[in-house]
């Protein structure tokens, strides 16, 4: 019984030390370029370190906000003001920021991030992940971040978003300088063109 036991913890560290190796062979052969996809492997192990560094009874937290309409339509502007940048309105991930950094950010809809529980989601966002693209967004103690637990509702609701809420979305998104310009000078050619009516 103990020899197998030995074998089994031998076996294991060295797949454990091979893992390693490889990453540290692929780290020193393509540098730390974000350009690349993380292989299989890598994204695992940072799962299950994500899933093992939330504290289990955060992990088994239910949100303590009840979904509403008004939570929705509050969530709904909080997304695409803080979220949709890197996230893009609908979830996908598909954005310039998004797609370039390393790991890309996760498509929100699919079962990586909607199987989690809602306290996981949570503590995601008030906490952020070290070592990827994604901030702490919390302020304070966990129990007043009552912004994050109303996030939580519209990251559920991604996979079912309507295109009427993604050009909805599209209001609260941020703008660049040159876009705040390009609003501007179109409402004053619309001014113009009221005047000569």
């Amino acid at each position: 019984m103990r020899t197998k036991l030995l074998i089994f913890i031998t076996v294991v560290g060295l797949g454990i030390i091979g893992a390693l190796g490889w990453v540290g062979y692929k780290l020193f052969t393509t540098g730390f370029s974000a350009k690349g996809n993380p292989h299989p492997i890598e994204v695992f192990l940072a799962r299950q370190i994500r899933h093992l560094a939330i504290p289990i009874e955060q992990r088994n937290t239910p949100n303590p906000i009840p979904r509403s309409p008004e939570v929705m339509k509050e969530s709904l502007a909080h997304f695409a003001d803080h979220c949709a940048t890197c996230h893009a309105n609908d979830g996908s991930g598909q954005t310039p920021i998004g797609k370039n950094v390393y790991p890309k950010a996760p498509d929100l809809r699919l079962a990586d991030t909607q199987s989690m529980s809602d306290g996981e989601i949570f503590w995601v966002i008030h906490n952020g992940i070290r070592f990827t693209a994604m901030p702490a967004w919390g302020e304070g103690d966990l129990d007043k971040d009552v912004d994050s637990w109303k996030l939580v509702h519209f990251i559920r609701h991604l996979p079912q978003l309507t295109p009427e809420e993604v050009d909805q979305m599209k209001t609260f998104n941020p703008k660049s300088k040159k876009e705040l310009k390009e609003g501007d000078d179109a409402a004053a050619a619309r001014t113009d063109g009221d005047h000569h009516h």
